[in-house]
């Protein structure tokens, strides 16, 4: 047990290294090190976005925090207990206060199953509760949606793309969690249709009182929905802070190019674009001192040699760079 805190969330070092087997023996040969080493804390009712491009560890270290999968070293506490190396039987109590929205609705929704058997599943095996009051709870939590009573009867396949994913969000609150995981949850969605369902999760946070990790690789789409964020690059942090701190000063050269992406009104103050160049390096072998040093326009001697850790910048910001040390 840790000290009482306000966080329902910490994350301790965690590392994730996934084996690369080779030969006929099939021995390992190296590690990919998805997630390397990485510290973050979640206050309760807040929304951390996580940021960073794809193959920088967001998803598995989602994962990881929910032990959907194992981590290889590290420490996670869920409201100051730690859940590390809980067995699975350990474990099963505390998946109602633990819940995941992913990123393709259509793939994680059983299309042999309906609407009500989807949001019913949970419920079945977590709970005692009678049929007459699960098949309540599936028609309240359709209509907290935005959905129908009827569509419980409907399949997957009858759906469109941002109404599957609203089925989606309704089935991880059926046991009303207190955390729950947002994978990538309106990456595949369009964007007229991103901006209704970050509005509904917005809505479900503060009728709830739900607290919010949000994963994505776009800037712009958890600018509306985040109260801080923090931006992964090859498995690590590279800068943490609020949000309106990052948007408006951001201090890593990989936050700053990320930034300078994104698409702007506002001709007199947009930025200038900064074009990273290079692709993102291999997590199997990660340079040597900084991992961003290969693309950073900004590199120096220094990075190649000494791994930066992240520092206080004041006011909750933190930033992994020599440019600060």
């Amino acid at each position: 047990m840790t000290q009482k805190t306000d966080h329902i969330l910490e994350a301790r070092n965690i590392k994730k290294y996934f084996p690369i087997k080779g030969g006929i023996m099939k021995r390992t040969v190296g590690h990919i090190k998805a997630v390397d080493d990485l510290s973050l804390s979640i206050v309760k009712g807040e929304t951390l976005g996580i940021v960073g491009e794809s193959g920088s560890g967001k998803s598995t270290l989602g994962r990881v925090i929910l032990r959907l999968l194992e981590p290889t070293d590290g420490r996670i506490y869920f409201e100051n207990e730690d859940i590390s190396k809980l067995k699975n039987r350990q474990l099963r109590p505390l998946r109602r206060d633990m819940q995941i929205v992913f990123q393709d609705p259509y793939a994680s929704l059983n299309p042999k199953m309906n609407v009500q058997e989807l949001i019913e599943e949970p419920l079945l095996v977590q709970t005692s509760i009678k049929k007459r009051i699960r098949e309540e709870k599936a028609i309240s939590l359709l209509e907290k949606v935005g959905l129908r009573a009827d569509d419980r009867l409907k399949y997957p396949h009858e759906f469109s793309g941002g109404q599957r994913q609203r089925i989606s969000i309704a089935r991880a609150l059926s046991l009303n969690p207190k955390f729950v995981v947002c994978d990538e949850p309106v990456s595949s969605l369009d964007v007229s249709i991103q901006a209704q369902v970050l509005n509904l999760m917005a809505d479900l946070q503060e009728e709830l009182n739900l607290t919010y990790l949000f994963i994505a690789h776009d800037l712009s789409v958890v600018k509306h929905i985040s109260d801080r964020l923090a931006v992964m690059y090859l498995g690590r942090l590279a800068e943490i802070a609020p949000k309106k701190n990052l948007y408006e000063n951001p201090l890593h050269p990989y936050t700053q190019a990320l930034l300078s992406s994104v698409p702007s009104t506002d001709v007199l103050n947009r930025r200038q674009k900064i074009i990273l160049k290079g692709d993102l390096p291999s997590p199997a072998n990660p340079p040597s001192g900084c991992g961003f040093r290969t693309r950073c326009p900004k590199a120096h001697d220094r990075c190649a040699v000494e791994r930066p850790e992240l520092m206080d910048a004041g006011e909750g910001h933190m930033v992994a760079c020599h440019l600060y040390a």
